[in-house]
């Protein structure tokens, strides 16, 4: 898949996220995994989220991935007992800068980690760390945060570093988000030519556009994201990526009632629209043509 996503024109990709596989990993699978993904990319930079509950842990999990010749790594703090100061969180993503000389993205997902990061300690934290070069910004509602962030660096020296701003959340608030003018998409959603198409539209200044696409591949989007993984590797399935969906226990398998709704939206989405359309072969140029019409 690493090599298919970048055949479809995506400028970097991204292992061991939170809403993967990663935390039913071994150690030794994980490593291999991250080897992989590298040689497979090519010129392709790789992301590795190392995030853990603890800081040592983390520092070590970033060593790794840049010792397997990583790009950069993904990092978000996690929840713990009694909630974290600024200060706090501040210093654990320091520990992860000093342990490691990888670029830093900073993930800000509270859903997943419980942990809540303002606009104001983000700006600090890219402020006086040279490392975190990149919000993968996924605290809702995303626009009036990607609002303020933008706010907030206006309003410093010329100087002052300002981190591109990645849509995840399974790009959910897509459209809204390059409206408030995001950098791009870093999300797991099976068809990244729609998000490329998406994005192409924002960068030429057609939101409009932008909108339109976000809303026509909307309920596929939606319907891939729901809790889990099996939907998505369903998909990639579809798309001769892997030749089994199957996921790792204890999570269940996709139901055949989900495995035939989700064939139905990608025959409204994708084979109604697109006659003839082959899943298995990047659809980049017809998104292309589609974010300039």
């Amino acid at each position: 898949s690493i090599r298919f996503f970048g055949e479809c024109g995506a400028s970097g990709a991204t292992v061991c996220g939170v809403l993967g596989e990663s935390n039913r990993l071994t150690d030794a699978e994980r490593a291999k995994l991250v080897e992989t993904a590298v040689g497979a990319a090519g010129a392709m930079p790789i992301c590795v989220g190392v995030s853990h509950a603890g800081t040592r842990a983390t520092v070590d999990l970033a060593q790794m991935a840049q010792d397997l010749g990583a790009h950069s790594v993904m990092v978000t703090p996690t929840k713990e007992a009694f909630p974290q100061s600024d200060a706090q969180l501040f210093d654990y993503f320091a520990a992860v800068q000093d342990g490691c000389a990888l670029p830093i993205v900073l993930q800000d997902h509270p859903a997943s980690t419980g942990v809540f990061m303002s606009a104001e300690l983000l700006v600090q934290i890219c402020a006086h760390l040279a490392s975190v070069q990149c919000i993968k910004l996924e605290a809702v509602p995303t626009p009036p945060k990607i609002a303020a962030l933008r706010k907030a660096w206006a309003a410093q020296p010329p100087a002052f570093p300002e981190c591109s701003i990645l849509t995840g959340l399974g790009a959910l608030y897509g459209g809204f988000d390059v409206e408030q003018g995001t950098d791009g998409f870093m999300t797991g959603f099976a068809f990244p030519e729609v998000l490329m198409a998406i994005d192409g539209a924002a960068r030429a200044g057609n939101v409009e556009r932008a909108h339109a696409i976000f809303a026509q591949f909307l309920p596929l989007l939606v319907f891939e994201q729901q809790p889990g993984v099996g939907i998505r590797k369903e998909v990639y399935r579809l798309r001769g990526l892997i030749e089994c969906g199957r996921v790792r226990r204890p999570a269940p398998q996709v139901s055949t009632v989900a495995a035939a709704a989700l064939a139905a939206q990608i025959e409204r989405s994708l084979y109604d629209p697109f006659p003839g359309v082959d899943l298995t072969k990047p659809l980049t140029p017809l998104f292309e043509r589609l974010s300039r019409s």
